[in-house]
């Protein structure tokens, strides 16, 4: 609040995964089928991407919050060409569906962390991203294609690869090198004049 955010936590539908943290690992771990043979045996093949989830629901969810805080925006104090969205892991997933296939939701940023990093195709309306993911998280695959698709599509993007850091180090994981990763973020919004400014 002292920074000028007003926050809203999105309660979403949610697809059912393995209790265990060992069987969820190695359910993200599962092959992917290879990808398609190109003609040119000059070119790198394409990496293939995770089987793609219905998130048709989660979306709807989104979609929903979005529209009630645009509705209720004046009483909320919140300015509407200053929303963003952002998201951890599966969060980060709906933050980029939201971004790719909305037709509502207007967004000034995004903010996906430790979500998925295959390329996508970026929309024209695409907003500015901020990217973090950590360098030995077990979802992380060695891919930059999402960030690659960003800088192509000219909009602008920051990353942060973190040395270390696993999945999910949110705000409160010591000694590993993510753990500054939230001021990177506030900068990032500050220089960008995604927050109030400042009063004289």
């Amino acid at each position: 609040a002292e920074k000028g955010i007003a926050a809203f936590v999105l309660k979403y539908r949610l697809h059912p995964t393995p209790p265990s943290l060992d069987t969820f690992k190695a359910w993200m771990s599962r092959p992917f089928p290879a990808p398609a043979a190109s003609s040119d045996s000059t070119k790198n093949p394409t990496p293939p991407r995770p089987p793609q989830i219905d998130l048709s629901n989660q979306l709807e969810d989104a979609e929903t919050a979005y529209a009630m805080i645009i509705k209720r925006s004046k009483e909320w104090g919140v300015d509407t060409s200053r929303i963003g969205m952002i998201g951890f892991s599966a969060g980060a997933g709906l933050t980029m569906h939201s971004t790719l296939h909305s037709k509502t939701m207007k967004l000034a940023f995004i903010g996906p962390i430790y979500g998925g990093m295959g390329p996508v195709e970026v929309p024209k309306n695409a907003p500015p991203m901020f990217n973090v993911i950590a360098s030995d998280d077990f979802l992380f695959r060695g891919q930059f294609g999402l960030i690659e698709s960003w800088h192509k599509a000219g909009i602008p993007v920051e990353f942060h690869l973190y040395q270390n850091g696993g999945h999910g180090f949110g705000l409160g994981n010591p000694d590993r090198t993510s753990n500054r990763w939230f001021d990177a973020f506030m900068h990032w919004l500050e220089v960008n004049r995604f927050l109030k400014p400042k009063s004289k």
